[in-house]
């Protein structure tokens, strides 16, 4: 694993001299802007065309409404071959760790989705004439293209587990004019990326909030008079240096 993890550094490295040595003119639509972002966030977004892109579409996901995820994973198919240029193919040989086995060859784009046994039973159902019911209890399908193509689940990746979103809807703070109490209401949500990048939204608390987050430090503090919306997310590279936006709205 720390043989896996030396390879990444290098290969993320390897994308930052390409991306900060890219011309003006960058290959647009070469690529599907989920590669990029996920190269450029785990190298710490390196000043070049592509990553300036990528960053302006991370954000733009966070821009309400509605709040996106900012990494899909699911559409930047790593377990797939292009026809890049050579100093492209340099950088995007990052996916060549990704391959349980040292040998195997990445397949043609575009990858056929993946069906569980189940699924492929319904499916079979269903076009012979079979009529589709509930699942049963606890068994939910689950769609491939939720999660990355392939095994992320090694700690090369945190990165991308790292991404947190805070999705501040409402938040209000004022004084009671008959009794002078304060007043105090928010709804806050936290998005979160599991195991294999799948995104998932969970309740959260204006003190979850991370240091970096403003427009709310005055909360709970006597009742200065507060209203806040914003999306905030934060992230650590694949070398732990912590980055944030925060889109006001």
């Amino acid at each position: 694993m720390q043989r896996k993890a030396k390879r990444l550094s290098t290969l993320v490295l390897a994308s930052i001299a390409f991306f900060s040595a890219a011309p003006s003119k960058a290959p647009a639509q070469t690529y599907p802007i989920d590669c990029a972002i996920l190269l450029c966030l785990s190298g710490g977004w390196p000043t070049s065309v592509p990553c300036s892109r990528a960053r302006a579409e991370f954000i733009r996901r966070i821009t309400p409404w509605p709040v996106e995820p900012p990494l899909q994973i699911w559409r930047c198919p790593m377990s797939a071959s292009y026809n890049f240029n050579d100093e492209f193919r340099q950088a995007v040989q990052i996916y060549d760790i990704l391959y349980n086995e040292p040998n195997a060859l990445p397949q043609s784009f575009p990858q056929q989705p993946r069906i569980s046994t189940f699924e492929a039973q319904l499916a079979t159902a269903h076009k012979n004439g079979i009529e589709r019911r509930t699942l049963p209890e606890g068994l939910a399908l689950h769609l491939a293209q939720e999660q990355a193509d392939i095994d992320i689940s090694g700690p090369e990746f945190n990165f991308v587990r790292s991404i947190r979103v805070f999705d501040v809807r409402y938040a209000r703070q004022h004084e009671s004019g008959q009794d002078g109490d304060c007043n105090r209401s928010a709804t806050v949500v936290l998005g979160t990326y599991g195991t294999q990048g799948d995104f998932s939204w969970v309740r959260s608390s204006i003190t979850a909030l991370p240091v970096a987050h403003l427009g709310l430090e005055s909360w709970g503090q006597n009742c200065p008079s507060i209203y806040h919306r914003s999306v905030f997310v934060d992230w650590r590279d694949f070398e732990g240096n912590y980055g944030f936006e925060q889109v006001n709205y």
